[in-house]
């Protein structure tokens, strides 16, 4: 009755069936971590920001990378701004994602070591090799506020650190090339700017990382599931469906050939 499937095209058709469904399975669990990742994430974005100040220097010191667990720390710093050794880094979008540069300045602290502050964000002008107009960086010693960032290097921002750029433009965010550049010491990872805010708006300070949304991930694996539950139950389909076909066909011949044989002689 079912000895069909046992022919070439059967059989070649149950080995892929096979085939998908651990395929689709695996991708299911992948699209699946994808989004416990995702809120992971999310979570771990929403407690660090939200979470009360912190001094920098106790987080991170000279030649000190940044753990993911402390991304977005919220931390404070207290020094006196050095504009000589302001940098611009080329290649970044502002909030409504125009491209132009970030303006990091150095912050000296009391005992000579030095935090990078992502001031936020500035229109290039007419020409990109020429350094922006940038507003000026608070006089005096002042207390900054902000969000604990990790050293950028070529690897994890997919830009590489072009040499030959014009004076006092950078393509990283980087402490250990900046501390070069000083003569000092400079903590690790870097301070993204929230208060004080510039009083004219400008440099724009960058906006928190998204960690509302948790994207289409989990809908995408049950969607991979039901497709891998789907290839069993299609496949009986097709053989209850090929056996009745035959079944017809059969049926039908037998019936032709009943018609059209010839009558039994008369005695």
């Amino acid at each position: 009755m079912y000895r069909f499937v046992l022919t070439r095209q059967w059989v070649c058709l149950t080995l892929v069936a096979l085939a998908l469904i651990p395929a689709m399975i695996k991708l299911g669990f992948w699209q699946f971590h994808r989004h416990e990742h995702r809120v992971a994430q999310n979570e771990l974005i929403a407690r660090n920001l939200y979470g009360k100040p912190v001094p920098m220097t106790g987080l991170t010191s000279p030649g000190h990378t940044v753990p993911r667990s402390d991304f977005w720390r919220a931390v404070t710093a207290t020094g006196t701004y050095d504009p000589a050794h302001e940098v611009v880094v080329r290649m970044r979008t502002s909030n409504d994602d125009k491209v132009g540069f970030h303006v990091v300045t150095p912050l000296v602290l009391a005992d000579g070591r030095a935090v990078l502050v992502n001031r936020g964000w500035v229109a290039g002008g007419g020409d990109a090799r020429a350094y922006p107009p940038v507003p000026a960086a608070p006089s005096g010693e002042v207390t900054v506020t902000g969000r604990l960032k990790a050293d950028e290097t070529s690897g994890g921002s997919g830009i590489k650190d072009r040499k030959g750029l014009p004076d006092r433009q950078v393509m990283l965010i980087n402490s250990e090339q900046q501390a070069a550049a000083l003569g000092r010491p400079v903590l690790g990872g870097y301070l993204e700017l929230t208060a004080p805010a510039p009083a004219d708006g400008s440099p724009e300070p960058v906006g928190e990382p998204d960690h509302d949304s948790i994207g289409a991930h989990m809908a995408y694996a049950v969607q991979w599931w039901l497709f891998a539950a789907a290839v069993p139950v299609g496949w009986m389909v097709l053989v209850r469906r090929e056996r009745r076909d035959r079944e017809q066909a059969q049926a039908q011949a037998a019936a032709a050939t009943g018609a059209v044989s010839p009558e039994p002689a008369s005695a």
